[in-house]
This record gives C-alpha cells, structure tokens and sequence, in this order.
C-alpha cells in the first residue's frame, strides 16, 4: 500500500477563505479540524468533500478534475465532486461531504453532513425478482454493492466457493504477504455490509450446472436456486504445470486467500524460495518474500521479465529493482522437477528451495457457461452492455470477453472487473449502458508503485519520457502510431491525464 504524508495542508476552511481563491477549475486543498477538504466551484455553487480516497487513502488534491468528478491519482477511484458518491471502483465508500455558507465574499466550511451515504437513483419498478450472482471477487462484489446503491430491492444470492468472504486481492502478493498489512485489512466488507444490504452471501458455495431454460443454478449441496437475472462472475484459475514434483505440499499457487496465508505460514521456516514465472503477481511476491528475509529465485523463460506487456526498457527496469534487493533471476529457463527441496531447470541447474510458487498465467473459469449453451472464446463472450448470448445473463470480470475497441479483449485486472460489476449491475436492471472503461492497473515493488492505464495487445512502439534510474518516467505505448496504453512511475496525473484522452 502506498503511503503518503497526511498532515493537513492548505488554509483552515473552518475561518474562511476568499471566494475569489477557490478556481473555476480544480479544487482548492484546505482542511477542517485537522481532517484534509477540498473546495470546489461548480455551476450550482461552492461544494465541500473529503480530501482523501476511500480506497487507500490517496490525497485527492493530487489527481485530475474532470467535469463534476474527481480521480484518485494512486488507483483511479473515481468520485462525485458535488455529493461525494463513489462513482467507479476501486473506492465504494463515498467522500464525507460538509456544509458550505458563504458570508459576503469569504467561504466558511462549516459541520460535517450526517448522510451516511449519498442517494442515487431508484431502480424502475419492473426491476427482476431475484438476482444471483456466480462469483465472490472482484466483479461479483462490485455487481451486488451497485445493485444495492442503485435501489434495487429484489432478492439478491452471492454464490462464491471461496471459502472466506470478497477480499482485497491485489493485496495478496503485496502488503498483505510482505507481513505490513493485517489480516483485518483484507476483507471488503465486514458480515454487517452483507445483512444491512441484505445480500444473501453464501461462501463455500461450488455450482455445479446453469439450467438456462428454467432459470435455476445448482449447487454442490443440490440445491436448485431459482433466479430472473444471472451475473457469472467466475474469474480466472491458475494454470497447472505437469512438471514432476509440483504436486508436493511446499509448492503454493497465489490466487486466493488461502493461498496467501499458506505462503505466510511456509515462509516462517523457510531461507529460500523459488518463483516460476515473472509476471505481476510473480515480481510482486518476490518482493513482498525478499521483505521477509528469504533468498528469492525467479525462473522464467523469457529474455526480460514482463517485456512483452511493458517493452524491454521497462521490465528491464523493473527487473533492476529486484536484482539490486539480491533476487537472483533464472531467465531463458524452465523448470524440469522439484524433490521438495532443490528445483532442477533444464540446463541442470539446481536451486535450493523450501518452497516453491508457481505462476504460469490464469485461465478463465468458463466451463459453467459453455455447459449451460452460452457462446464461449477464450472466456464468455459478451456485448457491449456485458450480456452474453443469453438475454438476462450477463458476465463480468476476468471471465468476460468482450469488445475494445478494434480488439476482442479478456482483460484480467482487479479495478477492471470491479468496473465491469458496476457496469453489469446497472444493466442488469435496464440501464442499456455501454462498457467502454478504460483498463488500468498498479503495481509494486519495493516502495515503488508504477501504475498502467490502457490496453497495449499487438503494440509495436514505445516512447519513454523521462529517466527510468530516477523513478520519474511515463512510457507510452503506439500501435500504428496511435496511442493504445502508458505505464507511469513518478507521474500520477500525467497518468490520470492519459486515461481521460484514451476514454475519449
């Protein structure tokens, strides 16, 4: 988790400033009983918000305006400048919002208002009866906490095999592994968000059939659950590797909780440890591992490690970083066995390992649509409102394949799925609402976070700004010469600019 100095800056809104300070455009940073405000000057008068995301607590001071809204500069969250409302994820929690009184020409923030949450829309009155969703990540959680916010009052069933309720993933092979954030920070939400919002949240809970003509979901249990409206939202699983060994119960996958705290626990009577694949999650725990104290290898067969996402200057940036905390890189390599305690690659070479994790990329869980008749490519193909085949069923998140642009895209970042959710749920009570949101992800390494919006597949150009050894570049990536993604260190509203022109 980024951090940041949360002293309180600017003038104290609480004894008033010139009207004439506030801009026509921006906000003007102040704070009020040592809690950060911004001020903001809209057609309708002079509004007052919180001057910190909900998400990570990132300085909205520092990130983009655009029209009545707000962009969080660490993570994209996106809020209402006028009541605060959380607008797109990863931030659900919406701004505090305070009272304004003008006096002659000088602005005085006065109380704090009491609305717990701002209020949105109701749902038309032929909303569906009941709604189930198949899925209790990213995109599922999103999905039933808009269905809510959007007044929708029907029944609504989250079914989710995961054993522990929605969680912060990216976290997993960040902060969370590295052993500096507490359990207590992981969940989304706790028990009382579900029964305030009556969600029926039912964890452990595998499906095992979608019967599309009489619209029911079965479960593991046998239990046929009936539903108007489906939401899948299955995500992604990772991909097995057949290599001898990696059957043994010091080799860990991380996807899910669970397998977060299995690592935690290994890693406590462990020195070494070996990663097979160096993509984001991979790079990720290395980092969080070499935080512990073990020795890291990392096993990969590519040149340079993330190349093809972020081009050879980048990962190879990237891949400095990790060489200079003493992880020590096996690339061009592949594994060819493990006896539990020494990873054999195939050159021979042999490292020493008490555990092992293996990441070889995720694969979308898309066996329930394709049984059930739903159109299927490489994940659940949707349009462009996330419906699938199927009026009534929709998809979301890391199993939806759907249009961008002139690219048919499965796109598997967390703020994405989330989006997706949100965008699924409006349409899911008729809202005919285009997803057309642009991707974006973050990730971190040793205090540094590089943060990407876009999407880059079949890019052929890449033009750097800035100097890598300084941690203050943005590289943007062509294809054809048009501008398709950018990958920012150092440069968060230059970021946040780029994705407002890519959204167009």
């Amino acid at each position: 988790m980024a951090q940041t100095d949360t002293t309180p800056s600017g003038p104290d809104l609480a004894k008033g400033v010139p009207l004439a300070s506030v801009p026509a455009a921006g906000v003007l940073a102040g704070h009020v009983d040592g809690s950060p405000v911004l001020l903001v000057r809209m057609d309708d008068g002079i509004h007052a918000v919180s001057g910190l995301c909900t998400h990570y607590g990132a300085p909205l001071a520092d990130g983009l305006v655009v029209d009545d809204e707000i962009r969080c500069p660490w993570h994209h969250a996106c809020f209402s400048l006028r009541t605060g409302a959380a607008l797109r994820a990863p931030a659900f929690a919406a701004l505090a919002t305070w009272r304004v009184e003008i006096v002659g020409e000088t602005v005085f923030v006065r109380a704090r208002e009491t609305a717990t949450r701002p209020s949105r829309p109701r749902a038309p009155h032929n909303q569906p009866g009941r709604i189930v969703i198949i899925g209790g990540g990213a995109a599922g959680f999103a999905a039933a906490d808009r269905l809510r916010e959007l007044g929708y009052s029907g029944a609504l069933s989250m079914l989710s095999a995961d054993a522990s309720a929605p969680y912060d993933r990216p976290n997993l092979s960040k902060d969370y592994l590295a052993g500096t954030a507490p359990e207590d920070w992981i969940p989304l939400r706790g028990p009382k968000f579900y029964a305030d919002r009556q969600i029926d949240l039912r964890l452990g809970c595998e499906v095992t059939a979608i019967d599309i003509g009489a619209r029911q979901v079965l479960t593991g249990s046998g239990e046929r659950l009936a539903y108007d409206v489906l939401l899948i939202a299955t995500g992604a699983e990772p991909r097995q590797l057949p290599v001898p060994g990696f059957d043994r119960p010091n080799v860990f996958m991380l996807r899910s909780l669970a397998d977060a705290r299995a690592i935690v626990e290994a890693s406590k009577s462990a020195a070494s440890v070996a990663l097979i694949g160096a993509g984001f999650i991979g790079m990720e725990a290395a980092a969080a591992l070499r935080a512990r104290g073990l020795r890291v290898h990392v096993v990969a067969p590519e040149d340079v490690p993330m190349e093809r996402a972020l081009g050879r200057e980048v990962g190879g940036f990237i891949t400095g970083l990790h060489q200079e905390q003493g992880v020590v890189f096996h690339l061009r390599s592949v594994a060819k066995g493990f006896d539990g305690k020494v990873l054999i690659l195939g050159d021979g070479t042999r490292v020493a390992a008490d555990l092992l994790i293996v990441g070889a990329g995720v694969a979308p869980r898309m066996e329930l649509a394709a049984a059930a008749g739903l159109a299927v490519q490489d994940g659940i193909l949707v349009d462009p409102n996330l419906q699938t085949s199927v009026a009534g069923h929709f998809a979301a998140g890391d199993v939806a394949r759907y249009r961008y642009g002139a690219d048919l895209v499965r796109v598997e970042h967390w703020v994405h799925a989330q989006r997706q959710g949100q965008a699924a749920a409006a349409n899911m009570l008729g809202a005919g609402q285009v997803f057309t949101d642009v991707p974006y992800f973050w990730t971190h390494h040793y205090g540094l976070d590089l943060r990407y919006t876009g999407y880059a597949g079949g890019w052929d150009e890449v033009r750097i700004d800035g100097t890598l050894s300084k941690q203050d570049f943005t590289a943007r990536f062509f294809r054809a010469g048009i501008l398709v993604a950018a990958a920012s260190v150092g440069r968060d509203l230059e970021n946040l600019s780029i994705e407002a022109t890519l959204q167009g």
